[in-house]
């Protein structure tokens, strides 16, 4: 069943053409990903599908009657209200089908409208809408539900538009980025959400795991042109490779043809046969062709770094703490030319507090960081560049150098570094105020690497990067021959950079975890699988649990197993009036007093079960 169809849309900004006449579909069931370099117009793509912009030119039609969400990569939020008051007050199917059950409550008399409300309810699983909106709240780390939309960081309010758009449970999704402001716990759990939910999907996201692990079907929009790749993003890079060799190989063939055909006009034929002139017409097409050129580098640098001594930075027994929380404890490293560690953990865990430490920033409460005369920091952070009025992008970069000093006395110039990562000759005149949010970063990442730092540390660079940039980037960072720590969510870009990880516990303590993620990921899991195993060769399970070990008085197990054989209890009287309910032929006055005493169960329930849930985790 098709849902989605796209026939002929262009956009373009002023004399700027994004794309022109593009066409595609998408039917029920499938998870498809847009793939395109940045300032190409894929959010202007997902804008127009989700009705907030329009193409200057095409059509986009939906199938009648389905729901269509769409998160963006800036949410626009009401900051006056709550986060639970957020979805409380969206464009929710769930919540209208609650509002219908509860106006028919107020109404006993009407019996047929109570019924299929209450149908309704059933069919749509709204009875546990709360409880289903605050787990999917808890997992996207927003606790608090009280709290106002505008005092929230723009990540979490990047996360509240995400829980809002699954809780809507629409029958076509789009979505922007939605890993950016995710931690590597978040991207996981919303990876197996989307597995498993039978849900139709269409995202822009640079998580290559992401995409391998959730899409099946790929879209690429490439010079202009869509193709399509039914399969998952690693079917996509192999086909992709093929397409390529062809296209070179085409390419090869069409510009000896046209040296052919160029000696032929040089020679300007006298007669102008039907015959000669429909050649001439031909000659224009195979130059067309022959003088198109893909725009992708490969960055292999052998960069210099002769000033770089044999001391980068040294760290005795260093101390932090802020209040109570402690973020470093006794921390020991000497890092070395050519390190590549990776840096992971919850947020609050310190991370950006090491960092800060590392760059003289901020200073230890006690030990010592010892830095190397020859160091030089190069910084990419999460705040982007700063824009000046009226500044064209190859003057961003001659603000911070030149050019970087190769091997063998050669060196890469500040226009050739801009070319490399995608920035032809005409976009570095282009003013940096209309350049994507995308191509920002990216621009941002070049002032960066054009210093030639020894020390770099890449703080979440591939936010908002496309997948080929992320290319290009990693190619570069292969090559660079200084120390590199990268904080990032990007699982593909870890296991492709680092070899060893910072693993933040909390704390203050940080293990060193020789390996990638995926590395870390098998050993944390491999782990869990002995535990379990050592569960069952003792032949208890997590239900077997002796309560005299939880930490719990003697007064507070009775009161724990007594709340649990109560739970159950209410638990089957809750199904039998709600049965009732469903079979029974009842009067208006019989319904309001089940209706009464089904909400008295219902309140007792939810008191028992935080009762016993607090208990359970007293240890």
């Amino acid at each position: 069943m098709n849902l989605l169809s796209v026939e002929g849309i262009s956009k373009a900004f002023g004399d700027r053409v994004l794309f022109k006449t593009l066409s595609f579909g998408i039917s029920k069931g499938q998870k498809v990903a847009l793939i395109a370099k940045n300032g190409t117009g894929k959010t202007s793509i997902l804008k127009i599908l989700a009705k907030i912009d329009t193409p200057d030119q095409g059509e986009v039609n939906f199938r009648k009657g389905i729901r269509v969400s769409f998160l963006q990569q800036e949410p626009n939020l009401n900051s006056n209200i709550s986060i639970e008051a957020t979805i409380l007050s969206s464009d929710n199917e769930t919540l209208k089908i609650i509002s219908t059950y509860e106006k028919a409550l107020e109404n006993p008399e009407d019996i047929k409208a109570y019924q299929k409300a209450f149908e309704a309810m059933d069919l749509n699983d709204a009875w546990d809408f709360e409880t289903k909106y605050k787990q999917v709240l808890s997992k996207l780390k927003l606790n608090d539900l009280k709290l106002k939309v505008g005092t929230l960081s723009g990540g979490q309010k990047k996360r509240l538009a995400l829980s809002k758009a699954l809780l809507e449970k629409p029958d076509f999704l789009i979505l922007d980025e939605p890993t950016n402001h995710l931690d590597m716990e978040m991207i996981e759990w919303l990876e197996t959400y989307f597995i498993k939910e039978k849900i139709t999907l269409l995202m822009v996201t640079h998580d290559r795991y992401f995409l391998e692990r959730v899409c099946n079907e790929i879209i690429e929009l490439d010079e202009g042109k869509l193709y399509d790749y039914k399969g998952s993003y690693s079917y996509y890079l192999e086909k992709r490779s093929l397409r390529m060799a062809q296209e070179d190989t085409e390419a090869h063939k069409t510009k000896r043809h046209f040296t052919k055909e160029l000696e032929w006009m040089r020679r300007q034929p006298k007669a102008r046969t039907t015959k000669s002139k429909s050649r001439i017409d031909d000659f224009k097409v195979i130059k067309e062709k022959a003088m198109q050129r893909r725009n992708e580098h490969r960055v292999q640098l052998e960069i210099n770094m002769e000033r770089l001594g044999s001391k980068m930075i040294e760290m005795h027994n260093v101390s932090k703490a802020y209040g109570h929380t402690t973020i470093l404890k006794n921390f020991e490293y000497n890092f070395q030319r050519n390190d590549r560690i990776g840096i992971i953990g919850k947020n609050g865990t310190g991370k950006s507090s090491f960092l800060n430490l590392l760059t003289d920033s901020i200073e230890p409460d006690s030990g010592k960081i010892i830095r190397g005369e020859t160091l030089k920091f190069g910084y990419y952070t999460q705040s982007g560049i700063i824009i000046k009025k009226g500044q064209k992008v190859i003057e961003v970069i001659q603000d911070f150098g030149e050019f970087i000093p190769l091997k063998k006395g050669r060196k890469i110039s500040a226009q050739q570094l801009l070319e490399r990562f995608l920035f032809d000759r005409k976009k570095q005149y282009d003013f940096v105020e209309k350049l994507s949010g995308g191509e920002r970063k990216r621009l941002y990442l070049c002032t960066i690497l054009i210093q030639n730092p020894n020390f770099l540390i890449l703080d979440e660079p591939t936010n908002d990067l496309d997948i080929i940039t992320l290319n290009i980037l990693e190619s570069f960072l292969l090559d660079f021959p200084g120390c590199l720590i990268v904080v990032s969510h990007d699982r593909y870009f870890m296991d492709k950079i680092v070899d060893h990880l910072f693993v933040f516990k909390g704390n203050g303590i940080i293990e060193d975890f020789p390996g990638n993620y995926s590395d870390f990921r098998a050993y944390e899991e491999e782990n869990q699988l002995i535990d379990s195993s050592s569960n069952i060769k003792h032949k208890k399970t997590w239900k077997d649990k002796d309560e005299s070990k939880l930490g719990l008085t003697f007064e507070e197990q009775k009161l724990f197993k007594k709340l649990g054989q109560e739970i159950e209890s209410l638990e089957k009287d809750k199904k039998n009036f709600q049965t009732r309910f469903v079979e029974e032929e009842l009067i208006a006055d019989e319904i309001k007093k089940l209706s009464i005493i089904l909400r008295q169960l219902e309140v007792n329930l939810e008191l028992k079960t935080d009762q016993w849930l607090e208990l359970s985790l007293k240890k």
